[in-house]
């Protein structure tokens, strides 16, 4: 993979910087496109933050279309396995990331309320829609939010070796001075 790019299957030129990758949201809505491709974790520096391990790369694809009530809207799916540190060992714990967005465009932010007090359905979000909308922005967002606030192993690889030796008879250092006598 070249660094600091998105790849994007059926785009023409599929290989763009990562600031490149900007649609018109409301037009992209309109036609009803589509597109997905793959983004490496190394190159979105919030993500990166987050991971033990920097090789792992998302797969992603956005659709526009129109919700039910004729709003514009975009369904984003991220997925992958990425590597989070482990809160109770401390080693990397793999995590899949499994996730879809229903994104309905508002106009403004006033809009955006008044939308999501119509619909009062907590599955989908409204965001602010635009004639420039970074779509690795929005990849990132949705990958961070689904990570969990604090990531642990069902079962930490090192438990039965830290078990063993912490029931593992430690000698005192004064029983060297026990046996000179």
């Amino acid at each position: 993979m070249i660094e600091n790019t998105v790849i994007i299957a059926g785009f023409p030129g599929s290989t763009l910087p990562m600031n490149a990758f900007v649609i018109d949201a409301y037009e992209f809505c309109r036609l009803k496109e589509r597109r997905q491709g793959q983004i490496a974790v190394a190159d979105s520096a919030r993500l990166s933050g987050e991971c033990v391990d920097k090789s792992a790369v998302l797969s992603w694809s956005i659709e526009g279309g129109n919700s039910g009530l004729g709003f514009a809207q975009l369904t984003l799916t991220v997925s992958g396995s990425i590597s989070l540190l482990c809160q109770r060992c401390l080693t990397s714990c793999a995590f899949n990331i499994a996730s879809e967005s229903i994104l309905i465009l508002a106009k403004d932010d006033v809009h955006a309320d008044e939308i999501e007090a119509m619909l009062d359905d907590d599955a989908i979000d409204v965001i602010v829609g635009s004639k420039a909308l970074d779509i690795v922005a929005l990849i990132e967002d949705e990958a961070l939010l689904a990570i969990p606030l604090s990531i642990k192993h069902e079962v930490c690889p090192d438990v039965a070796a830290i078990d063993v030796l912490s029931r593992a008879k430690k000698s005192s250092p004064f029983d060297v001075l026990k046996r000179l006598n």
